[in-house]
């Protein structure tokens, strides 16, 4: 790895924002500290550097303090203080692993191709991530399909969806993002069919934020936890 992954993590995740926006038709806020997806009903910030200057934390604070709904800022590095801006933290493991091969998924996962596939992959993420703010059709607008960075991932269980995925391609790593099971598959090896495919379709290191219920799985995998992200949430 020619950076350190919390570097790679970061940037990748500004892939992900800057074209989540572009699909959505929300505003993006970019500064040298951070960049940030601005919605009618949601702010999602990410933090880009360690030492983000007084102005550029001056104006992600009124961005915060402007914000009609959730807000979510993202900082990696850990040294964002949001707790005036009314934000709780929680702290999460970004974990990296290098490109090395899988078997293929012991069960049948495809890449969503069509508005129709893609819907469904918007469905399953919704149940598993509640993205308030966001209504069917607008998490993943058709758009999104014809973004080469993004890939989504549709796991099915006897014939049934059960469960999906994000992954981002940047220029140096890619990215897994909202790894959804749905209630009633869990416990039958979703999460890690869907790791499977979405590792094994790329050569560079991917990263990706682990729950501390999903982190075990990804370690299984050969992800190693890189550092601690601080992730703020409120609702304004």
């Amino acid at each position: 790895m020619t950076a350190a992954p919390v570097h790679l993590a970061t940037r990748n995740g500004e892939v992900l924002l800057t074209t989540l926006a572009r699909a959505r038709g929300h505003d993006l806020v970019r500064r040298p500290g951070f960049v940030a997806l601005n919605g009618p009903a949601l702010l999602r910030a990410l933090v880009l550097a360690p030492d983000p200057d007084a102005d550029d934390l001056a104006a992600l604070a009124r961005l915060v303090a402007d914000a009609p709904g959730r807000v979510t800022v993202e900082d990696p590095f850990g040294t964002v203080d949001a707790a005036p801006w009314r934000l709780a933290p929680s702290r999460l493991p970004m974990m990296v692993r290098p490109p090395s091969p899988l078997p293929a998924p012991a069960l049948d996962v495809t890449t969503a191709t069509t508005a129709e596939e893609l819907s469904a992959v918007e469905r399953t993420v919704l149940d598993g991530f509640p993205l308030r703010g966001l209504r069917p059709g607008e998490a993943f607008p058709p758009a999104l399909l014809d973004e080469t960075a993004l890939r989504f991932h549709l796991v099915r269980r006897a014939g049934v969806v059960a469960g999906a995925c994000l992954t981002v391609e940047g220029d140096s790593a890619a990215g897994l993002y909202w790894v959804t099971t749905l209630p009633e598959h869990r416990s039958r090896g979703i999460g890690r069919a869907l790791a499977h495919a979405a590792l094994n379709g790329v050569d560079k290191p991917m990263t990706l934020t682990a729950t501390d219920a999903g982190a075990p799985l990804y370690a299984s995998l050969g992800f190693e936890t890189a550092s601690f992200a601080t992730w703020w949430f409120g609702n304004r």
